[in-house]
């Protein structure tokens, strides 16, 4: 598969105390070669994958050239999630999908990040159970990361997101049918009724007519089995605090500005918790911002309404290519001083 390439890791310890002898970790780089630019880490989520921009690119909206993230000005790493089922190698896919959590997968990615010799970035940013993952980055190496922007996510899981979880796991696992059925309760679960109402326009009534709904729940399935029991599952291990202090001491240690951004209809995680968290961490940290998104898409938001994220973000990025351009152009200046 073009431009993506794969870390081997051994004999990884893993959060629940057992051994991973092997694990492939694919990745993609976008823009600037490593070395040459600021980093940004971007995650994907439950049915993503590492091909954020380009052909196929799941956030064109937002990464290339001349874009909010800038591929002219930034190295843009995505890594895949052990396991999603991206690409055709099966021996990537992960059968032991239990003995994994969210933290495990924050630590594969750093893992990842060393090997490529990369102690610092600019940002981590993802959406859902990406931006979960980058709480956990956040968390396990809090000077280490200058931005972290977790978009339509949170830091810890609820009831209603295990009860989902559960319900899909038993789908996945009993069903004759099970990527179909657990995509049918997931399209419902994450989307706003209204976005639901406004894809399909179904004017009859009539219960024969549903086969458009149909249709779009499976043109959509485009993960195998083995992944989506994976990406379902670590949405159950979401939690900063397991085996650790208090959430407000956590936070303190991290030193990245955070702008969290949610989402108003988000299914899988409400706003209003976003807004809690925001106002926690507001008594104990000054760098610490919340942006709203208002609109139907539900938790398709993050990857429909990308106008209105490039507003928030621009602000970000901008201000360090500003930095660059300033750098580039003084470093010229001595060059043609002393020549």
């Amino acid at each position: 598969m073009k431009n993506i390439r794969t870390i081997d890791l051994f004999d990884f310890n893993l959060e629940k105390g057992k051994k991973q002898e092997h694990i492939a970790l694919s990745y993609q780089t976008f823009g600037q070669p490593i070395g040459t630019a600021p980093v940004i880490v971007i995650h994907h989520s439950i049915s993503g994958n590492s091909t954020v921009c380009g052909r196929n690119g799941w956030w064109n909206g937002l990464v290339g050239e001349n874009k909010t993230i800038d591929t002219n000005s930034y190295t843009i790493i995505t890594f895949n999630i052990p396991g999603n089922g991206f690409g055709e190698d099966y021996e990537t896919l992960i059968p032991n999908y239990r003995d994994f959590t969210i933290r495990d997968i924050a630590s594969i990615f750093w893992e990842g990040l060393f090997y490529l010799k990369i102690k610092t970035v600019f940002s981590v940013i993802g959406g859902g159970l990406g931006g979960a993952i980058a709480w956990e980055m956040a968390a396990l190496q809090p000077n280490r990361i200058e931005n972290l922007i977790p978009i339509a996510t949170d830091w810890k899981t609820t009831d209603r997101i295990i009860a989902n979880v559960l319900i899909q796991d038993q789908i996945l696992n009993n069903s004759e049918d099970p990527i179909v059925e657990a995509r049918y309760f997931a399209n419902l679960f994450y989307r706003n009724p209204a976005y639901v109402n406004q894809i399909f326009k179904r004017t009859n009534l009539e219960i024969s007519s549903i086969s458009p709904i149909e249709n779009c729940v499976l043109t959509n399935n485009k993960c195998r089995i083995s992944g989506y029991r994976l990406m379902n599952h670590l949405l159950l291990t979401n939690d900063l605090m397991r085996n650790r202090r208090d959430f407000s001491s956590i936070a303190n240690t991290i030193k990245a500005n955070i702008h969290l951004i949610g989402i108003d209809t988000g299914g899988l995680f409400p706003a209003d918790e976003n807004r809690i968290t925001f106002l926690k961490l507001r008594k104990i940290k000054p760098n610490v911002f919340y942006h709203q998104i208002d609109s139907d898409f539900g938790q398709d938001a993050y990857l429909k309404e990308t106008e209105r994220i490039a507003y928030i973000l621009t602000p970000i990025f901008k201000s360090k290519k500003i930095i660059i351009r300033n750098k580039f152009n003084y470093m010229m200046g001595n060059y043609f001083m002393n020549t």
